[in-house]
C-alpha cells in the first residue's frame, strides 16, 4: 500500500490510562507506539481519537454499587461491560501517550462525553444512533480508505472499522500497530468480525 490524497491513518485510543500501569490497561499496549509514530509518517491524513469520560460515566463500575468492573448491566441502549474508572477529562490518564506524535493529527476525535452512554467507536456511540461527524469530515475531506491501529483490536478498533465499513470506507487495520484485551476469547471474535465485514490486515511494513 502506497498512501495517497484519499487514505487516513485512524489512530484509535492510544491513551496513558490504556497503557500498563494505567486505568484500564491493554497487556503490550505501549508497544504500538513506535510503529504509529513510523505510519504516521507516510500518509497526509492522520486523525487520533481520544477517549473523554466525565466522572460519573454511566460505563465506570464505581458509578453503579454492588457492581465490579468487567460485570455487564442492561442500559436503555443495551448490553454494557463495566469497566474500572479510566480517561477522565482532564486527567493525566486521558492524556495522549508519551512519546506519541500527535503533531500530524488533523483531526482529534473525543468520544465517551455522554455521562449516559459509552462509546467504543470513532464514528458511533453505543446507542448506535449518536454519530461523532467523523464519517462527514472524512469525506468532505475526499478520504475513501481508513488504516486502523492503536487500543484495543477487540474494543474500539474493532468497532471503528466496522462503523468505518458501514459508512462506506475500504478499510485495513494494521496488525503490528495494534493490541487487545483479550477476555474470553474477544481477540479472536473481533478479527472473525472484522473480516466477515470486509476489513482487511496489513503490516506495517506492507506500507511504503
Amino acid at each position: 500500500m502506497t498512501p495517497g490524497g484519499a487514505d487516513l491513518l485512524l489512530v484509535i485510543d492510544v491513551q496513558v490510562d490504556f497503557l500498563p500501569g494505567g486505568g484500564l490497561p491493554v497487556p503490550d499496549g505501549g508497544a504500538v507506539i513506535a510503529p504509529i509514530n513510523a505510519l504516521q509518517q507516510r500518509f497526509r491524513h492522520v486523525a487520533l481519537t481520544q477517549d473523554w469520560h466525565p466522572a460519573g460515566h454511566i460505563s465506570f463500575a464505581e458509578n453503579h454499587p454492588g457492581r465490579a468492573p468487567f460485570e455487564s448491566v442492561v442500559l436503555a441502549y443495551g448490553a454494557q461491560v463495566l469497566w474500572p474508572r479510566h480517561c477522565v477529562q482532564g486527567s493525566t490518564g486521558a492524556g495522549f501517550a508519551p512519546g506519541l506524535d500527535t503533531d500530524r493529527a488533523g483531526l482529534v476525535i473525543r468520544k465517551g462525553m455522554d455521562p449516559r452512554i459509552d462509546s467504543y467507536s470513532a464514528f458511533l456511540e453505543a446507542d448506535r444512533t449518536t454519530r461523532t461527524g467523523l464519517a462527514g469530515a472524512l469525506t468532505e475531506r475526499g478520504v475513501t480508505r481508513v488504516v486502523l491501529c492503536g487500543l484495543a483490536t477487540d474494543f474500539c478498533v474493532a468497532w471503528s472499522a466496522l462503523d468505518a465499513r458501514d459508512a462506506g470506507f475500504d478499510v485495513w487495520v494494521v496488525a503490528d500497530a495494534v493490541r487487545g484485551i483479550d477476555g474470553d476469547g474477544s481477540l479472536a471474535q473481533a478479527w472473525a468480525r472484522m473480516e466477515a465485514a470486509g476489513v482487511r490486515r496489513i503490516g506495517s511494513d506492507a506500507i511504503a
